[in-house]
């Protein structure tokens, strides 16, 4: 008991006892700092892409970045041309579907105009064998009174041997009756395209 009083013995059991209380506060933390520099570790090594890579650096990463732009672009590009995809389909659905209607339309009007020139055949073949039967001089007069398309119609479906000698009544009275002659002129160029036209149909 003496031995623990004596002053060498406190003082070294002091210093002991301060000794063990400095190493745990410093053992406290250096594991505080070990346990912060493992999480900065680990969030680095979450920031590295997967295997092959075993680096990462800022150039990588503002490639990444680059690329990561430049794929929504493509992509918006993408979009923006299935769009306009759409709307040539849809525009060539709709110019198909207006040929369609005028196809039908022409074809319906064909038909009424054939439907119609039948009808008048039987007729106008009637007037031309009536008026070759005629004097040009009469048939002449008799025309004058039609408007061209009838005229023109009805000198188709005559003989040209007859046709002939009624523009030639209407060609001498040139000095008499310039607007007759000239009539002739111009039943006579549509005449031909008459003509022509039913020589293309026929053929």
């Amino acid at each position: 008991m003496r031995l623990l009083r004596h002053p060498a013995v406190l003082i070294l059991v002091g210093l002991v006892a301060g000794l063990a209380t400095g190493l745990g506060w410093f053992w406290r933390a250096a594991r505080m700092v070990s346990a912060r520099a493992l999480v900065q570790h680990a969030a680095a090594e979450a920031r590295k892409p997967a295997a092959p890579w075993n680096f990462w650096t800022i150039e990588i990463e503002n490639l990444a970045s680059d690329l990561r732009e430049e794929r929504v672009q493509v992509k918006q590009q993408a979009d923006e041309f299935t769009q306009r995809e759409a709307r040539f389909a849809a525009e060539r659905r709709e110019l198909d579907k207006m040929r369609a209607d005028i196809d039908t339309m022409q074809r319906e009007i064909s038909a009424k105009v054939i439907e119609i020139q039948t009808n008048e055949t039987k007729n106008l073949r009637t007037l031309a064998q009536t008026y070759s039967s005629l004097s040009p001089k009469a048939a002449v007069a008799v025309f004058r009174e039609m408007d061209d398309t009838t005229v023109v119609k009805i000198l188709f479906l005559m003989k040209a041997d007859a046709v002939a000698p009624i523009f030639e009544e209407m060609s001498r009275t040139s000095a008499t009756d310039a607007p007759l002659a000239q009539r002739a002129a111009v039943l006579t160029e549509k005449l031909r395209i008459v003509r022509a036209a039913h020589a293309n149909n026929s053929s």
